[in-house]
Formats: structure tokens, sequence, C-alpha cells
């Protein structure tokens, strides 16, 4: 099936000095770091504490580091930046200010005063990362003298539902916009619905005087096949599908009579049968293909395909059951994770708001947590069924909980991201299992789409 994130990133791409190189280097040094923490906190006989930061940072309670190793590099590091002192050479110089540091896993990603740069001297850039990492660690222990880590999952917020309109067949997929203002539903019928949310939330309010709202202010009618994914440009009101009828088409829903599309990328084959995804420039239509292509079997078509915060990478989830990441810049495959569901198809994946990590979601029933920097896994979130569908896997606004579909029940289950426990299981109110969820970027509310051609957006109960 065809799926599609287009390359609206692509000409920011080509100006920012970030690369992925920098993304992994981070992992890196943060694992490094972090490791080094849990063994001087663990070697102290300070063990509640270690074992904390080690759930916190996802680091094993057992790592290995050489004696006051952690002591050794800070002491070094503070001479040099003594020596620095002395010698006048301002610390302002080695740090972009503006530019934010990685985010602990399970928190909400917030600037940070200072970025490493790796361009220095390695010693430095270790003692900086461990001042930063170092404060995370101390909080951890404060926290954890007042509960153990054990059973500490969150609560998930109740929330209320409502059913909002429905297409003529198979609600195949949901997208949001960036700002959280605007819902996009794409159906098997070949028709877009477009939402506005505060007119969802009017909709949802007790019966006013106004009479019934109407929440879908767009149906588009282009496609001539069923459509599969959807998104938003950043910036503009620009919305893109992608469909069975291997096109891209490019929808201006500022223009209150547009129903078709103004611009369409025609029998592209970008993440659809083929195994390699096609960057297209949408200025010129230009495409690009990776110049290193790696070897993929004839059955490692393409699923889903999405950017990174930045659009500094791309994420590609594939038939052959394959998680793999991608320079936004060169388009080459920087990591596979072969295997990643399996023999199962690998039916979505998404990045956190930090790079750092991506949700995959698969037909073995299983959601994954991968690490960038390392492939290598970090979670599993475990108990729902999902082996015909492919569902989607989602975080929530604040990525502390993880949102997943249970076929088997048919219920919307949902996990602490940080501890991977089940902390709720609603009935999902369709008629049949929803095959799509979609949460908002912006505030705790989400979407689900069904079988039974129905859309139902959930929010937070007050």
């Amino acid at each position: 099936g065809f799926s599609t994130s287009l390359p609206f990133y692509l000409q920011k791409i080509l100006m920012e000095s970030s690369s992925l190189e920098q993304t992994l280097q981070d992992g890196k040094l943060y694992r490094h770091v972090n490791a080094l923490i849990v063994a001087h906190l663990r070697d102290n006989n300070l063990n509640q504490a270690a074992s904390a930061v080690a759930s916190a940072t996802m680091t094993p309670l057992n790592v290995e580091a050489p004696p006051n190793k952690l002591l050794e590099l800070v002491t070094k590091g503070l001479a040099v930046e003594k020596d620095e002192m002395l010698r006048g050479v301002s610390s302002s110089g080695l740090f972009d200010s503006n530019m934010p540091m990685p985010a602990a896993y399970g928190s909400i990603p917030a600037p940070r005063a200072v970025a490493v740069d790796f361009r220095q001297s390695p010693l430095r850039s270790i003692v900086i990362a461990f001042c930063s990492s170092f404060c995370t660690a101390l909080e951890m222990i404060v926290l954890s003298a007042v509960h153990d880590t054990k059973g500490s999952s969150k609560n998930f917020a109740k929330h209320e539902t409502r059913h909002i309109s429905e297409h003529k067949n198979v609600a195949r997929c949901a997208r949001f916009s960036p700002d959280g203002r605007f819902l996009a539903t794409g159906s098997a019928d070949t028709s877009i619905k477009l939402f506005e949310i505060a007119k969802i939330k009017q909709m949802m309010l007790p019966d006013g005087k106004d009479g019934p709202v109407r929440p879908v202010i767009r149906t588009f009618y282009d496609h001539l096949q069923p459509v599969n994914d959807l998104d938003f440009h950043p910036q503009s009101t620009i919305m893109i599908s992608g469909a069975k009828d291997h096109t891209i088409k490019f929808f201006d829903f500022s223009k209150t009579v547009a129903k078709r599309a103004f611009r369409v990328i025609q029998k592209i084959t970008t993440g659809t049968d083929h195994s390699i995804p096609h960057l297209y420039d949408i200025n010129t239509f230009q495409c690009y293909l990776s110049a290193e292509v790696p070897e993929i079997s004839d059955s490692g078509a393409i699923n889903q395909v999405r950017y990174s915060s930045t659009g500094g990478m791309y994420v590609t989830a594939s038939k052959d059951g394959a998680i793999r990441l991608w320079d936004g810049v060169t388009a080459n495959c920087v990591r596979s994770i072969v295997g990643a569901h399996g023999t199962a198809e690998a039916t979505g994946a998404t990045f956190t708001k930090d790079q750092r990590f991506v949700l995959s979601s698969g037909k073995d029933s299983s959601l994954k947590l991968w690490e960038v920097g390392t492939g290598r896994l970090v979670k599993q979130y475990l108990g729902a069924a999902h082996t015909q569908l492919r569902c989607q896997a989602v975080f929530n606004d604040t990525e502390e909980f993880v949102l997943g579909i249970d076929e088997s029940t048919n219920e919307i289950v949902i996990w602490d991201a940080l501890t991977a426990e089940k902390v709720a299981r609603w009935p999902s109110n369709h008629n049949s299992a929803p095959r799509w969820l979609e949460h908002s970027p912006t505030e705790a509310a989400f979407v689900s789409c069904g079988t039974d051609r129905s859309i139902r957006f959930w929010k937070e109960t007050l």
C-alpha cells in the first residue's frame, strides 16, 4: 500500500548545520555519561538512587565502569576549565545557547541552556554533558526518596468521546495539523474530510441555543483509489495526501470552495510497493534517490514514512518487518533494524520529539521503542493483539504515554511510556476494532478511525 510524508523540510535541512551524525554522537555521549553516573552511585552503595537513575535513563544497573572514573573525569574537566579561565578563554564561544540539548526520554522536550559541541575537546564535552545529566540524576534521587520507582506508573486522565462524522467506507487514516487546530481524515471511499478542532469541542458541549454544529469544514474529492496517509505543511495551509492511485496531491484548505488538489505528483512510488523511499522537492517536483541503496528484499514494501521534528531524519516501516532510518539530506539509509517485528509487517513508526527514539508498531502484537543512536530495543509495550489491521501506535502530546489498539477486544490500550506498564483499557466505542489512532500534538485529545467508517474524537475530561 502507498504511504507518504513528503519532504517539506528539504530546503530547510540543507541550510541547517546539524546532521544525523551529530544526533548519533549525542546519543553515544549521553549513554556514556549515564553509565558513569549509575556506576558511581552503585559503587558507593547508593543503590536506590542508582536504580532510579538507571530506570529513568534506560541504563543497565550492572553497567561496568572503572572505579572512580566519573570523579577522575570531573576533576580533569574542572582543571581544564580553570586553566581556560586563567588564560581568558570564554566558554560562550563553544556553545549555542539557542540550541536545545536532548531531553531525557519520558519528559516534555524543553530548551536547555547549552548544547554539547562535538567539534571541541571531547573531555570538555563530557564534563559539560555530565553537568546536565547529573542534574537529572539528582532530580531522580529526590524522587526515589519519595516513592519507589516500582509500580510508579502514572495515571492516564479520563477522556470523553463522541462520534463526530463518518465516511462512506473504511476510515483509513488521520492527521492533526502541527498547531493542533485542524484534523484531516482519509477513507477508502477516496474522500478526505477536514475538521476544525474548535468546532468539534463546541459540538461536544451540552446542547446550546446555537443549534447543531458541523465540525467538517471541507471535503475533498480528487483521488481515484483509497487514501492511505495524510500530512500538513508545517507553515502553510497546505494539506497533502497519498493514495493507492499512486499520486500525491496538494490541497490548499484556506480556499473555501476548493475541493480538488492544486498540484499533483503523478505515478510516484514514494513509500509504496517499492522498498526505497523517494524524496521530492515540492517546488520543482524533482525526485531524489539514495546513492547508497541497502539490500532490501522484494517483500520490503513501505507501509509508512515519518519525518523527525527537524526534518534531519525520516523513518520507514516495511512489510518485511524492518524499521529503517534515513538521512534527510543525503537520503542514505543510515540504520536498518532488520526483523524489528520478526517476520510480521512493521505497520508504523514515529520519532519522539527529541529525535532520540522511534516508536514502532507491528502485526506481531507488539509496540517497540528503539534508540536511534544504536538501534537498540529499549522498551516493549505488550498485551494488546494486533495482527490483521495496520494499526498505529502513538504518543500522547507530552510523550508520557503510548496509545495502541487491541483488535481482539476492540479496546484502546494505554501504557506508561517509561515503565511500559498498561495503565488503562477503554472500549473503543467503534462497532469493530479501530485501525488508526492519532494524537493531538498540542493538547490531551486524540482521534480514532474505524473499519466501521466512523471517526471518534476523544478529549480529557476536566
